[in-house]
């Protein structure tokens, strides 16, 4: 029994083959788009795509075009071929604004951006485009059911670029006594508390601005030295105005006094 089942297993598994290869080779565009979308309902995405790379052009502008397209966007985005995805999507909604799949088609395209996006010690170029792709389709289907989901990877993309932006500027101020300058970690920290009003590093940015104007005196020219204090003064102020009961408030404290002392030094001795 179990020998006549494999039998008729294979014979099946042989024939399928043979069809497809039959349409595959074949010329009937027709033919094609019913078997691509047979493969594409058993998800065999794979051999659906060859057969709909085939039809494509042909159906372009014809009333089918409209279901062909959609099946191929999806298609690539089942295949987890995400680029083109994204742009399939993005085409789809372009050509067919009226679509009942356009709402779908707009939020996986912008799903498509978000996957593409690296881990966040890598560039973030893809980054960015995700969170513009997703922030359109929020604005333009403000009620939609996948909305929740958007924003939750807008936040997701977001931290990423808090992430990637904080370690930059503590890489900066790590490396600035070997590299002669910490101006490149007090622009970073800077820029950081400008981009990112919300951030949960916000705290770190703060004190890593004081002890990178702190660090800068220190290693300056003494012609410079007490300016850059006084500027590390008014760091310190911005620090304890919104954390003065973090847990780094007692570094901030020991900078403070240290400037406090070589301040009062310069007075007496001037």
């Amino acid at each position: 029994m179990r020998t006549s089942l494999l039998v008729l297993f294979t014979i099946f598994i042989f024939a399928s083959c043979s069809e497809y290869q039959k349409v595959y080779k074949g010329t009937d565009a027709g033919a094609k788009f019913a078997f691509a979308e047979s493969l594409y309902v058993q998800g065999k995405y794979k051999k659906a795509l060859k057969l709909m790379e085939q039809i494509v052009p042909v159906y372009r502008g014809k009333p089918q075009a409209e279901k062909l397209m959609y099946m191929y966007a999806n298609t690539y985005y089942n295949l987890e071929d995400f680029y083109l995805a994204g742009y399939q999507f993005e085409r789809f909604a372009n050509s067919y604004p009226k679509s009942d799949s356009v709402e779908m088609a707009s939020y996986k395209s912008a799903i498509s951006y978000y996957e593409l996006s690296p881990r966040y010690s890598l560039d973030q170029k893809d980054t960015y485009t995700g969170l513009e792709k997703l922030q359109i389709f929020i604005d333009t289907y403000p009620d939609s059911d996948y909305r929740l989901e958007a924003n939750k990877k807008v936040a997701e993309l977001r931290y990423k670029l808090e992430l990637k932006a904080i370690e930059t500027a503590k890489q900066y101020l790590k490396t600035g006594e070997a590299l002669g300058s910490y101006s490149n970690a007090i622009a970073a920290f800077d820029n950081f508390i400008s981009d990112y009003p919300g951030s949960e590093f916000r705290k770190e940015a703060f004190f890593g601005r004081l002890e990178a104007e702190y660090e800068l005196a220190n290693h300056s020219v003494p012609a410079k030295v007490n300016d850059r204090l006084l500027i590390a003064l008014e760091y310190y102020a911005d620090f304890i105005k919104y954390y003065s009961d973090s847990d780094l408030m007692p570094k901030a404290t020991e900078i403070k006094e240290d400037i406090d002392s070589r301040l009062t030094s310069t007075e007496k001795s001037s």
